[in-house]
């Protein structure tokens, strides 16, 4: 695993590419790929045996397969490497299926626990996925495997997507609304919808009626918070715990969630948006090795 200070240039929370100048790929024996399409975003991760080698993140757009080569290419800009050098490639996210250059696609709940493992080390058993989309708590052992799930994908209130339309309703970016949730003095109760489009109307009525963009964004990411911890008591939450996916960077929310759980979740030293992708890379040097070994 590269040392933290060997990914400072790859800040949280940019849409942009980033690759390790210390890793000469070209002495590598086993080079595989990861590219997770999600909802939101969409990120890309190489691995040179099993290091990390490159990494992109990019908006997703409305065309998967587009967005699948962007965020690869991305990654690939300026080292040199083409698909061609990759020996093994896995799609996951919501537009896995639709990855061009994929040998496979896995489901994003098995890369995502993967990919916590490598982040986090091997102690994580709870993992929390949020999402552009959904919100998916998954348990794992110290392998990284998958042993349960629970997935809530109702509604986008509960996601990255529900945060985006609040942000841009109260003139905000999604980078900033995390703190200002906690610049209340008071905290309000939570907003009472779960489908984002009547709890965006119900923000509409506090604002008319008085109440502050601080307090309407407190309100809404509270009533997040709820919804989450109910879906890990469905689960069961057991320590190490961590927390990936876009929401994870919100520290209103997670602020609040570890309030109701009172447990903290272990602090990321990556970007918690690419541990999908990272997963998938992962799981596609394990098929190279084993493939290799059957021969």
């Amino acid at each position: 695993m590269p040392e933290k200070k060997k990914d400072e240039e790859y800040r949280r929370g940019e849409e942009k590419g980033w690759h390790n100048p210390d890793i000469d790929w070209k002495k590598a024996d086993i080079i595989t790929a990861g590219v997770d399409v999600g909802s939101v975003s969409s990120q890309a991760v190489i691995l040179c045996d099993g290091d990390l080698f490159a990494i992109s993140s990019i908006r997703t757009g409305t065309d998967s397969p587009n967005n699948a080569l962007k965020a690869v290419y991305l990654a690939l800009e300026g080292t040199g490497m083409t698909l061609d050098d990759i020996h093994y490639k896995i799609g996951t996210g919501y537009g896995r299926v639709n990855v061009p250059f994929a040998d496979r696609a896995i489901t994003e709940i098995a890369c995502h626990a993967r990919g916590a493992n490598y982040m986090y080390g091997p102690t994580i058993r709870t993992v929390l996925d949020m999402g552009g989309q959904d919100c998916k708590v998954i348990r794992t052992d110290e392998k990284g495997k998958v042993l349960t799930f629970l997935m809530n994908d109702k509604c986008a209130a509960g996601t990255g997507r529900g945060i985006e339309v609040f942000a841009k309703l109260l003139g905000l970016s999604i980078d900033e609304v995390g703190e200002k949730s906690l610049m209340v003095d008071e905290e309000p109760e939570p907003v009472s919808s779960t489908c984002v489009v009547f709890a965006k109307k119900e923000a509409i009525g506090f604002l008319r009626s008085g109440w502050s963009v601080e307090s309407v964004l407190a309100a809404y990411f509270s009533a997040m918070a709820q919804r989450v911890e109910s879906l890990l008591a469905r689960v069961g939450i057991e320590p190490d715990f961590a927390i990936t996916g876009g929401i994870a960077k919100n520290i209103g929310i997670v602020s609040r969630l570890e309030k109701l759980l009172g447990l903290k979740s272990l602090k990321p030293t990556y970007d918690t948006q690419i541990a999908g992708a990272l997963g998938a890379a992962l799981i596609g040097k394990d098929m190279v090795e084993k493939a290799r070994k059957e021969k």
